[in-house]
């Protein structure tokens, strides 16, 4: 026995201190990505899938989401419209982004300042059109029948009609060639890169255009993935490069607006700004970062500047970030969400 107890002593002098290692070992420190995740689902978060290259180097879903599960884009869906826009011009349904809407909802040509709308300012919301309240879009019928409020190309309003005046534009485009909004958009976009939208909200048999898609993160980021390789898909060419950078221009209303995606271009506090308070719902979820903070000063000076994103209400996001191959999707639910921190633990492990 007294030797059974010497060996039992020995036994955990050797032991414990290894046992104690291990518990202070440090646990590995979590990724960049991760680190965002983390900061996503405390927001309300439902998914954080990052691509860099042509791989999926992240992916999470949260909040009792899932990869399969179908989640609203609220106005993420209106950068389908700028895109949809570039692919009518290569195919010739639309002479150019500066072709007046009046050639085509020709009741406009005697208005006298509805008749100078271009395509471009429609998309990039320098209009002058009534852009109605947000949430609540107009019927394309209804919605060509808004009146100007100001001069084309003066200043930035955020609203639904726009887009769906542009649907007008393109439904009837497209009738002389017995083929639909929906039609068309799937079969010149969304089909070649293989994009399923798992549903439509429709008005009078057609698109809502400014927020009526539903997309898993990995149907979502096809989309982004197109964009920041300029128009390719497997080496195919969907939509033109020279079309497609157009929609990455800010106007002069509004330097961190192109048409239909939210920019990362000036941080100098000029734009001129409707004041929606009141009327309008915030896109970006919460007061300190809604339309006219990012209007003003973009996303943030430090991070990259060739950003570029379509960005819905509830905090839905796909952020395209061609200088480092990345496109980044996030699906949320309402509540504080903080652009600038996101991306900054994502990109640099740290908070702004």
């Amino acid at each position: 026995m007294r030797n059974l107890a010497i060996i039992l002593l020995l036994t955990s002098l050797v032991v414990l201190p290894s046992c104690s290692a291990n518990a202070q070992k440090p646990s590995a420190a979590k990724s960049n990505y991760q680190l965002a995740a983390d900061y996503s689902a405390e927001a309300r978060g439902l998914s954080v899938v990052v691509m860099k290259g042509d791989k999926i180097v992240f992916e999470e879903y949260q909040n009792g989401h899932s990869a399969g599960a179908a989640h609203m884009l609220a106005s993420g869906t209106k950068s389908f419209s700028g895109v949809m826009l570039a692919a009518a011009i290569e195919d010739g349904l639309i002479k150019g982004f500066d072709e007046k809407v009046s050639d085509t909802i020709s009741e406009w040509k005697s208005d006298p300042q509805r008749s100078k709308i271009t395509l471009r300012q429609l998309l990039s919301l320098t209009s002058g059109i009534d852009v109605g309240q947000n949430l609540r879009p107009p019927a394309y019928s209804s919605a060509v029948r808004n009146l100007s409020t100001f001069e084309p190309g003066d200043k930035f309003q955020y609203g639904p009609a726009p887009f769906q005046i542009f649907g007008e534009v393109m439904r009837r485009k497209l009738s002389g060639k017995n083929q639909s909004v929906i039609d068309y958009l799937t079969r010149r976009i969304l089909d070649p890169i293989g994009l399923k939208v798992d549903r439509w909200t429709m008005q009078e048999g057609q698109p809502n255009l400014p927020s009526g898609a539903f997309l898993t993160a990995r149907e979502w980021i096809k989309f982004g993935q197109m964009l920041r390789d300029g128009g390719k898909w497997n080496g195919k060419q969907i939509v033109k490069k020279t079309l497609l950078d157009e929609l990455s221009k800010g106007s002069k209303a509004n330097p961190n607006y192109g048409l239909t995606f939210w920019l990362n271009r000036s941080h100098s506090g000029e734009a001129n700004v409707v004041d929606n308070t009141g009327r309008l719902r915030n896109i970006m979820g919460d007061e300190d970062a809604g339309t006219t903070a990012i209007s003003k000063n973009g996303i943030d000076k430090q991070i990259s500047n060739d950003l570029y994103m379509a960005a819905g209400a509830a905090n839905q996001r796909l952020y395209i970030i061609p200088s480092l191959d990345m496109v980044i999707v996030r699906q949320g639910r309402l509540t504080k969400f903080d652009d600038r921190k996101f991306l900054s633990l994502l990109l640099t492990g740290k908070s702004l």
